[in-house]
């Protein structure tokens, strides 16, 4: 029989085939069997994944734009001190850190198009907030912060996004589609750092008046907050109207909670802090680093290059990992990352010495890539070492087996979001590091890490004999 003819016969009945339709909730959803996969599952899950990926971009762009906005208060008349606005940039990361464990467990209960949805549409009140607030110099200080806090739920997002749309995707895909949504998503913060000084700078897209900075120029802050409401809008009508709930994916958190209990939960989350904590971490401290450190050189020239390579890397780590395997990659990337970390040593001013700024940059570059690798690589990982532990032993077709793998999906899903949300806090932890100690000795210190990180990954991931190879 061909291929055709057995898709043909295998389908759904046209009654069963309206839940695959945009808007609706799917109580079957089986990617692991080729046929459903080729004639409904793959055009589906692409349909869920390109609408979360902008949502999921946006969300990033509110979680970082603190970043770009604090530095512009005090141009403006806003009597904060350079520690407040340190503040003011770093809480975002510790709200979207922290809402990230929580969304990781919502986010597959709840279902796909509600929580994109919901989450999405949220994110409006702090923009607003954030739109009226800077307008006004007398503005309190704790209002800020609050808002900044607000801020940082869009953070939060990733986590239940990528942990519904591993949902849909089979085991050899996983890799390639978190990658393009987790990837493509990163790419709010270039985003939010490119575009931001250029729609402050804008009277025709301004609502409210301009703030006078000290040179006589006029400037829109509310700009950076006001644009993005009417877009969060309509991404979340598409998401509400255009996605799919999964069925197999509304888990209670009695199910999920025992990832607490897994190893390999903890071993994950320690590898994926040296990848995304990096890569967030680095996206929130390099226009600072540029600025005290090379002063001559345009924060906003440069900034934004890193975050972005290192997002598109991400979709790359991803689709390399499907095919050479997840802990191969993710040993290449920490090597890469720490021989990157050491050019950036190495060109950093020291003593008479002026430094280079050009092997500074290039070799922040490559760690922003490497990092951007081994996100991808190591979210690949992940649902391929929890599938392993489970159907271990047991034969395919028979009842113990189809429940491992659903058990199996759970726990993946929720390592996926928990691991993301505890490599977030690198958001506010990188910067501080840089803040208390001299950054010679910062990056030492992440060096030695990602050598621990190295070891971690070969001894338990891609050894010869390895515990749960990957």
């Amino acid at each position: 029989m061909s291929t055709a003819t057995q898709e043909a016969v295998q389908r759904p009945p046209l009654a069963d085939q309206a839940q695959y339709r945009p808007g609706r909730t799917i109580t079957q959803w089986s990617p692991e069997d080729p046929v459903f996969w080729r004639s409904m599952g793959k055009r589906v899950a692409t349909r869920n994944l390109w609408i979360a990926v902008p949502a999921l971009l946006v969300a990033f762009v509110v979680w970082q734009v603190w970043s770009i906005t604090a530095t512009n208060l005090g141009d403006v008349g806003f009597g904060f001190s350079q520690s407040q606005l340190f503040w003011l940039t770093a809480v975002p990361g510790l709200t979207g850190g922290t809402a990230r464990i929580f969304y990781t467990f919502l986010g597959p209960r709840i279902g796909q198009r509600r929580f994109t949805a919901l989450s999405t549409i949220v994110l409006v009140v702090p923009l607003l907030w954030l739109g009226f607030a800077v307008q006004d110099t007398s503005t309190p200080y704790a209002t800020m912060v609050m808002i900044a806090a607000l801020c940082g739920i869009g953070g939060a997002n990733f986590s239940s996004s990528l942990a519904n749309i591993g949902f849909f995707y089979p085991k050899q895909e996983k890799g390639n589609a978190t990658g393009i949504n987790g990837g493509l998503g990163n790419l709010g913060v270039s985003v939010v750092q490119l575009l931001t000084p250029i729609l402050i700078t804008s009277s025709v897209l301004a609502i409210g008046a301009g703030q006078k900075k000290a040179n006589g120029s006029e400037i829109y802050l509310q700009n950076a907050a006001f644009v993005w409401v009417p877009v969060l809008v309509v991404l979340a009508a598409v998401a509400w109207f255009g996605q799919n709930d999964l069925k197999v994916a509304s888990t209670p958190f009695s199910q999920q909670k025992i990832i607490f209990r897994r190893k390999h939960n903890w071993l994950m989350t320690y590898l994926y802090v040296g990848t995304f904590g990096s890569f967030i971490g680095f996206a929130a401290a390099l226009p600072l680093l540029i600025k005290t450190t090379f002063p001559a050189y345009s924060v906003a020239t440069y900034a934004w290059m890193g975050p972005a390579l290192g997002a598109l890397a991400r979709w790359a780590g991803g689709w390399i990992a499907d095919k050479l395997g997840g802990a191969r990659v993710t040993i290449l990337s920490f090597v890469g990352m720490a021989a990157s970390i050491i050019g950036v040593i190495t060109f950093l001013p020291a003593g008479s010495g002026q430094g280079s700024f050009t092997g500074f940059f290039l070799c922040f570059l490559a760690a922003f890539f490497f990092s951007g690798v081994g996100n991808g690589s190591t979210f690949r990982q992940i649902p391929v070492i929890f599938r392993g532990q489970h159907l271990k032993g047991l034969t395919e077709g028979t009842p113990r087996y189809a429940a491992a793998l659903r058990q199996a999906e759970i726990e993946s899903g929720a390592v996926t979001g928990f691991t993301a949300g505890i490599a977030a806090y690198g958001f506010f932890f990188i910067p501080a590091m840089f803040a208390n100690f001299s950054v010679t000795s910062a990056m030492w210190g992440f060096v030695g890490f990602y050598a621990s990180c190295v070891v971690v990954a070969w001894w338990f991931y891609a050894r010869p004999g390895a515990e749960a190879p990957s």
